[in-house]
């Protein structure tokens, strides 16, 4: 079993910079591909950036080039550095471990979100 735990979110103002952070717990973090997903008020959760065992990096549009997702094996986290945060990134973000390699297979585990608001 993997437990998640992510933290780092608050309320700043559009423009600032968050670093979010998903400590893991319990199985093989280095061999995992680890997603964040992020879901706004009325909308579906979405994938905005993935990172894995290769440390092959993917990003949403509507991040890249403001996110950048790393992860640290020898201390079992991923982070999520935000900068240049706009109000629309207003959301629940979400860390997420996937075991399988394979792309279109679910991810297995995840974390209880950490509330991200940027106010204009």
């Amino acid at each position: 079993q993997v437990q998640l735990v992510e933290s780092g979110g608050g309320l700043v103002q559009a423009g600032d910079s968050l670093r979010l952070s998903c400590a893991a717990s319990g199985g093989t973090f280095s061999s995992y591909t680890m997603g964040w997903f992020r879901q706004a008020p009325g909308k579906e959760r979405e994938l905005i950036a993935r990172i894995n065992w290769s440390d092959a990096t993917y990003y949403t549009d509507s991040v890249k080039g403001r996110f950048t997702i790393s992860r640290d094996n020898a201390k079992n986290t991923v982070y999520l550095q935000m900068n240049s945060l706009k109000p629309e990134d207003t959301a629940v973000y979400y860390c997420a471990a996937r075991l399988s390699r394979i792309p279109s297979m679910p991810y297995n585990y995840w974390g209880q979100g950490t509330q991200v608001t940027v106010s204009s």
